[in-house]
């Protein structure tokens, strides 16, 4: 388990122009990167303890951001 955040240029970093210029002119994928940015923010906030949480909703959090991060991921591969 990492407490670092898994921010979306990080993981894509070869993708960072793309996702900038996908944010600003594509509403759909926009309202995905800020549903991940949350459920991202979410999970760093359970694993560091400044939200503890249980341990079921923690997971559930972590397949919110996979699942998102999934959608994301191929839609800048389609791009």
């Amino acid at each position: 388990m990492s407490h670092t955040p898994h921010e979306l240029v990080a993981d894509f970093p070869d993708k960072a122009a793309q996702i900038q210029k996908l944010r600003e002119n594509d509403a759909h994928f926009r309202k995905l990167a800020d549903a991940y940015h949350e459920a991202n923010r979410a999970v760093h906030r359970a694993e560091t303890n400044v939200e503890p949480t249980d341990q079921l909703h923690e997971a559930e959090l972590r397949k919110q951001r996979m699942r998102l991060k999934d959608e994301i991921a191929a839609i800048l591969n389609k791009a």
